[in-house]
């Protein structure tokens, strides 16, 4: 995983991110529904991003102390405007080292760009306080599955039967948006918009935009679709005894 090429790619995306991230928006908005009280002590949000889930939580939940962390550090500037005594970090996840013990760890559509996704979720699982609630969005396998069929390129992406075995006895929803456009070019402008054409370094040449194009529409009869396959999972760190 190349994380400068994530960070510029993300940067370069975040004043076009708002308008065009409709699905990420919407989980966002589905995450809220998973959440067990309204009021925490101390909230982590991992890959704020522009915000669309932090002005959620600000909103509607009460809180002693927030912290935001992003890879991009433009997203300071975003953050600030929801809430300024949200303590913005940046830095990424698989290198942060948590300073206390939240009681409530949130990350929408953020966990599947780390290197080592089994590892960083078991990290913050265990750096919850006691009843504390890991709550994140990731993507499963059909995410994305026209660009990986038709270019080769995608994440690693686990099932649902591979999260369940991996975190049982935790809570994991997976769902369906398939979005339709009117060519296959703005299925790459909609990637490049909302900063999730982050896998290739690449410029494409003239040949390989054709070769996209007339696979795009062997792919799909009528209309290019795209697929995301949001999967929400929940870990509480419940006390025994």
């Amino acid at each position: 995983m190349n994380k400068d090429l994530i960070q510029a790619r993300f940067s370069k995306s975040l004043s076009s991110y708002n308008e065009n991230a409709r699905i990420q928006k919407k989980m966002a908005e589905k995450l809220m529904s998973f959440l067990s009280s309204k009021k925490y002590n101390n909230i982590l949000e991992i890959g704020c991003g522009t915000g669309f889930l932090t002005e959620l939580l600000n909103n509607n939940l009460e809180f002693e102390n927030y912290t935001a962390i992003d890879i991009v550090e433009e997203c300071k500037n975003y953050i600030e405007q929801i809430n300024s005594d949200i303590n913005f970090v940046h830095a990424d996840i698989e290198t942060y080292v948590l300073q206390t013990a939240p009681d409530l760890i949130i990350s929408n559509a953020s966990l599947q760009w780390v290197n080592n996704f089994e590892t960083i979720i078991n990290k913050l699982k265990n750096n919850l306080s006691e009843n504390g609630e890991l709550i994140f969005s990731t993507f499963g396998t059909e995410n994305f599955k026209e660009i990986s069929f038709l270019t080769g390129t995608a994440l690693s992406y686990y099932s649902t039967k591979e999260l369940e075995e991996m975190f049982p006895l935790s809570l994991i929803e997976p769902e369906i948006h398939i979005m339709a456009f009117e060519n296959p070019k703005d299925v790459l402008k909609h990637l490049q918009l909302t900063g999730v054409n982050a896998l290739q370094s690449k410029s494409w040449t003239k040949k390989d935009l054709t070769r996209f194009e007339n696979g795009y529409r062997n792919l799909c009869s009528k209309r290019p679709t795209l697929t995301y396959n949001p999967i929400y999972i929940k870990i509480q760190n419940k006390t025994t005894g």
